[in-house]
């Protein structure tokens, strides 16, 4: 299965919505960091990828026709390269909301397993997403809210700058079906859209005393 659209932007855009409503206009699976824990071996891939490894993107999305969020988005410009074809949609919202909810829900969810004493090294799927996110993503420095959100916009002004008009929708969820259909050339869904992974969602399905990285 060819991919037929790359996500670039960073988690909590609404990544997980997007996931949901490209399965229900009939793409297919989108892989998601949630796939990850579906896939625990593909955590040494993406972070072999981080390494300047190559990845086989054939056989790790084969039986995907999209893929968003982390760690997919930090390999925007790979999976671009590779599908020519696949159209890049990269999602935004307002820089201070993405901070907020960033720090509220992944960020802290990585403290908490730092905090209760848990081994990222025991775990190559938390390993995996502190290397991408935290360290190569922020150079270590996400509690600098200055500096995070320079990157996330420097993140999205690339992305700008690198992919064709044509080819890229830049996409806050908020606006609905409408702008995603009409990119994507398929009919509106007479359902609403699917805006989920919400702060409190994303508390009440890991447990607020739980970590999203040990599991």
């Amino acid at each position: 299965m060819a991919l037929n659209i790359v996500g670039a932007g960073f988690g909590r855009t609404g990544t997980l919505s997007l996931k949901l409503a490209l399965e229900k206009l009939g793409f297919g699976r989108s892989y998601h960091m949630l796939d990850v824990y579906k896939h625990p071996d593909h955590a040494a891939l993406w972070s072999a990828g981080v390494e300047g490894k190559a990845i086989d993107w054939e056989a790790l999305l084969s039986d995907y026709s999209a893929v968003v969020d982390w760690p997919g988005c930090y390999f925007w410009r790979e999976l671009s390269n590779t599908y020519p074809m696949a159209k890049v949609i990269l999602t935004v919202r307002d820089s201070e909301k993405w901070y907020k909810s960033m720090y509220e829900t992944i960020y802290q969810s990585m403290q908490t397993a730092q905090k209760s004493g848990d081994k990222t090294v025991d775990n190559p799927i938390a390993a995996m997403a502190k290397k991408i996110i935290m360290t190569q993503t922020f150079d270590g420095r996400f509690e600098e809210k200055a500096y995070s959100i320079s990157v996330y916009e420097r993140h999205n002004e690339e992305v700008q700058r690198t992919i064709s008009k044509e080819k890229l929708l830049v996409y806050d969820i908020s606006q609905g079906w409408e702008p995603l259909c009409h990119f994507l050339r398929k009919p509106v869904p007479d359902v609403p859209f699917p805006k989920t992974n919400l702060r409190e969602t994303f508390h009440r399905r890991l447990g607020r005393s739980s970590s999203l990285f040990s599991q």
